[in-house]
């Protein structure tokens, strides 16, 4: 059950939650999230940090993350017995309540916190030992300490009160005790674990929605004709199947017979379907448009480009270690010393300090951890970025976890996805070269409205939104890779590419015509009755918004680069029309979107990337922050760290900003905490006694505490107002 010794709760790290083994493919190796090195045939807990390990392939298993729901059932009991702890004790400490006799006070007080210390706690003490053993000093160690020495204190303090000097009684005659320090304390480090635990089983999802898009079912044809449904795994290479109008493509294969123009934006992100013909390769879980095809299977299983994508992105969750966060790192040299300013305390009361001895070299040593208890450093962290997350949340910019924000303030390279991101991602009509560009436009959408080209949508609603009245086509005609003809109000109306106009003079348009198409345009020709009219040019315009966000991130210092899987021409076209973009990685294909951002990486980079195709998840995973536009696919969403509502490249700045001021408020935090702590240890270890003869009991210890926790909550609080 323990997780890995080095987490705390600073860290929504990357894992999928543990998987039922019963829903996992046979031979599947299991791996450690934390170290990757350690793979086993089997599930089980890793050797080095006894974290659970996890399938490498991902399955569509949905039971909840056995460590969570453990977890969580042991905040809620440690919180209904804290909180009545918690009340009683300050009410008799602070206010003097006298509810009960001082003597059963206590014993109540025991039996409140003995379940949350000794049950609800009890991972922690786990993790405690394991970092001893380990040698990997962290937060888990002070609590540990802290919380097993405040409580084996108290419960010695109220079984046998006479071994304790008469100094130390209260005149009630009562050892003090710290038994609700010990059990808030685990209750909020719970709760801290609680918090981290749900990020992590989100990550998942992106691979569940990812897998989800794959078809259960495909429609093979027998050798004999006859067709049934069978399951998507009974598939083999070699198969005839048939897709139907608007199902979904259930393998990778080559078209054998039909015509259709399928959707593939859930890969190539391009919002134009694919005309497909007998001899073109076709790619499982695209859409089928409204034409019949018979595919024979080339890749099943395993070895489909959608599996492929599911492995990229699971390895990519994996791979990235938590950043050790700065209370981390400082609690690795701050927590040794406090146990050395304990044990020195001990010892110095122990031989050289007034008698009894023993009793005031215990207490000594206890006040130390518990005043040293990081129990607002455990805070420090989750308070910031549970209000930062919040106020990013009213600004449209979703955050999923710690570490994106963390990374966010690092980052130095943006690389923007070109379609849907940069472009809004529907073509439109963008010109029309003509002698009436109104009779064109009405003439082409005529024939377009039968077409099932993806470019003839841009056509239709130009028409529409110019209020040109719609006419009927008669005699229809379609030619692939050519264009449409047809008749409207008895003209004879070709539209298409050049190939279309065959024996009809073109040459007065050519020159714009080939201006267009370098800017990236699409251009389709129109011949009324026999004579060359001119052209309509579409393309995917740029967001108003992009030139401006651009401007906005070149300022915060960023290197802009724009990836895209267009030609180079289009590319350059686009880029030049928004300015400042620093670099264009053109014609780049699904898979290697992620490559181009490793590269970036390895050149020593923080690269974030923005997109928001089903194609960019790996690149989206693969990136220190992968930021999704909202505008774009639940998948994108769920492998990226930070989701912007709108799509709205402004998001990005805004993102920058909070994580700025989160990274400020918990360095501030981490400050506050550490300065309470650290200037209590030494009037906990008694330095003041020899002038003052003032030993800090560890009451004020534990209040101490309380108030360096109270001073990080409500400086969290004021992100609320952060600027965006």
């Amino acid at each position: 059950m323990s997780d890995c010794c080095k987490h705390d709760h600073h860290h929504g790290h990357h894992a999928a939650p543990p998987v039922d083994p019963a829903n996992v493919a046979a031979g599947t190796m299991w791996t450690c999230p934390m170290h990757p090195q350690i793979r086993q045939a089997g599930p089980g807990t890793c050797p080095i940090c006894g974290m659970a390990l996890e399938p490498e392939a991902p399955s569509l298993d949905d039971a909840p993350n056995s460590e969570l729901v453990d977890f969580t059932r042991r905040l809620w009991v440690a919180a209904a017995l804290a909180l009545p702890l918690f009340v009683l004790a300050m009410g008799t400490d602070m206010l003097g309540w006298h509810l009960l006799p001082m003597r059963t006070m206590s014993f109540v007080q025991l039996a409140l916190a003995t379940p949350v210390v000794l049950w609800a706690g009890l991972p922690f003490f786990e993790r405690a030992i394991q970092s001893l053993r380990t040698r990997n000093l962290n937060m888990f160690t002070l609590i540990g300490l802290g919380v097993g020495v405040a409580y084996a204190y108290s419960v010695v303090a109220t079984l046998a009160p006479g071994l304790f000097p008469e100094s130390l009684h209260t005149m009630h005659g009562q050892v003090p005790v710290y038994l609700e320090a010990a059990a808030v304390i685990v209750a909020l480090v719970l709760l801290g674990q609680v918090l981290e635990l749900r990020a992590r089983a989100a990550t998942g999802k992106a691979i569940k929605a990812l897998l989800g898009l794959a078809p259960k079912h495909a429609r093979r044809i027998a050798a004999d004709g006859s067709e049934a449904d069978v399951d998507i795994g009974h598939i083999a290479v070699g198969d005839r199947l048939r897709v139907r109008p608007g199902e979904k493509v259930p393998v990778d294969g080559i078209v054998e017979d039909g015509r259709s123009s399928v959707d593939e934006s859930m890969l190539t992100g391009e919002p134009v379907p694919a005309e497909k013909a007998p001899g073109d390769a076709v790619t499982g879980a695209t859409v089928n448009g409204t034409g019949m095809l018979v595919v024979r299977a080339a890749r099943v299983g395993s070895d489909t480009m959608l599996a492929q994508i599911v492995r990229m992105v699971a390895e990519a969750q994996r791979s990235r270690a938590p950043i050790q966060s700065l209370a981390d790192t400082v609690s690795g040299w701050f927590v040794p010393a406090v146990v050395l300013v304990a044990a020195l305390a001990f010892a110095v009361w122990l031989f050289v300090g007034p008698e009894p001895r023993l009793a005031h070299a215990l207490v000594a040593g206890v006040s130390v951890l518990i005043i040293a208890c990081p129990c607002a450093l455990g805070l420090a962290t989750p308070m910031s970025i549970m209000v930062g997350t919040g106020r990013g949340a009213a600004g449209g910019v979703l955050v999923r976890n710690a570490e994106a924000l963390e990374r966010m303030e690092k980052v130095d390279t943006l690389v923007v996805d070109k379609t849907g991101t940069l472009t809004l991602g529907k073509p439109r009509l963008v010109g029309i070269e003509g002698d009436d560009p109104d009779t064109m436009l009405r003439l082409a959408a005529a024939v377009e409205r039968g077409s099932e080209h993806p470019l003839a949508a841009a056509i239709v609603d130009a028409a529409e939104e110019r209020g040109l009245a719609s006419a009927t086509v008669s005699d229809f005609a379609s030619e692939t890779g050519k264009g449409v003809s047809g008749t409207v109000d008895g003209r004879r109306v070709l539209l298409g590419n050049r190939a279309m106009m065959a024996g009809l003079d073109t040459s007065a348009f050519d020159v714009k015509a080939d201006a267009r198409r370098a800017a990236g345009e699409g251009v389709m020709y129109l011949a009324i009755d026999g004579a060359f009219a001119g052209f309509l040019a579409v393309a995917d315009p740029v967001k108003e918004s992009a030139a401006e966000a651009i401007a906005d991130l070149k300022r915060e210092g960023l290197h802009v680069v724009m990836l895209t899987g267009d030609s180079r021409a289009t590319a350059e076209a686009v880029a030049k029309k928004i300015g400042g973009i620093d670099a264009v990685i053109a014609e780049v294909l699904p898979a290697d979107k992620q490559k181009a951002v490793e590269r970036l990486r390895a050149e020593g980079r923080v690269v974030a990337m923005a997109g928001d195709g089903i194609n960019d998840a790996p690149a989206l995973a693969a990136a220190n922050v992968g930021i999704a536009m909202g505008t774009g696919t639940d998948v994108a969403m769920e492998s990226a760290a930070v989701t912007l509502v709108k799509g709205d490249l402004r998001g990005i700045v805004r993102a920058r900003r909070l994580s700025r001021a989160v990274m400020r408020n918990i360095r501030q935090n981490l400050f506050f905490s550490f300065v309470f702590n650290a200037a209590g240890v030494p009037i906990a270890a008694g330095v003041l006694y020899p002038v003052f003869g003032l030993l800090l009991s560890p009451m004020i210890a534990g209040a101490a505490m309380s108030l360096s926790s109270v001073t990080v909550i409500g400086n969290a609080l004021r992100l609320r107002g952060a600027r965006l």
